[in-house]
């Protein structure tokens, strides 16, 4: 009864584990999103902009916008769009893979938001988990924090391994065969 048991408990425990890797294989990506992106989201796919029915890639960096019957990827918005202040609009973040294949959901869903100015963006954030953006103003600040943190680290476990090789209690251990496993 108790190898059952067991056997049940290891089962479970091996299905479970697939389980719980796959859930946490969301990556956070603040430091791909752009200054003029809104706070509050660890991970972001798409923006779309209901201004001008325009997306952005953040892992692409790109944006997205119609062009006839088919959609372009650019490094910057076409020359119609000049004049329009990214910073200032509404920004939705849609986390799906190719979401202007689906435009008019979309346009109907967020039609309402078109003309509105109320979020706050990265750029003016004092969050600091948004530093990491190379786009903040804090940014070069937060990278050098990062360094010293990093040193500092490297720093404490050399100090501790060189502790522990010289701790020897003033004792010569080279023949030392007590509790090593090796004979």
């Amino acid at each position: 009864m108790k190898k059952i048991i067991v056997a049940m408990f290891v089962f479970i425990a091996a299905i479970s584990a697939p389980q719980a890797n796959a859930q946490i294989s969301l990556s956070i990506n603040i430091g791909q999103q752009p200054a003029w992106g809104p706070t509050g989201y660890d991970h972001v796919d798409f923006y779309y902009l209901p201004d001008i029915n325009v997306y952005y890639d953040v892992v692409r960096a790109q944006y997205v916008y119609p062009s006839g019957n088919q959609w372009i990827y650019g490094q910057n918005l076409p020359a119609r769009y000049r004049n329009f202040d990214i910073y200032n609009s509404y920004k939705v973040v849609v986390n799906e893979a190719r979401p202007y294949l689906r435009n008019s959901v979309y346009v109907a869903k967020y039609a309402k938001y078109k003309g509105q100015h109320n979020q706050q963006i990265i750029r003016n954030s004092r969050d600091q988990k948004y530093f990491q953006s190379a786009q903040h103003p804090q940014h070069q600040q937060w990278e050098k924090q990062q360094t010293k943190v990093v040193v500092k680290s490297n720093n404490n476990n050399n100090n501790r391994n060189n502790n522990a090789k010289n701790n020897n209690n003033g004792r010569d251990n080279r023949n030392d065969k007590r509790g090593n496993g090796r004979n």
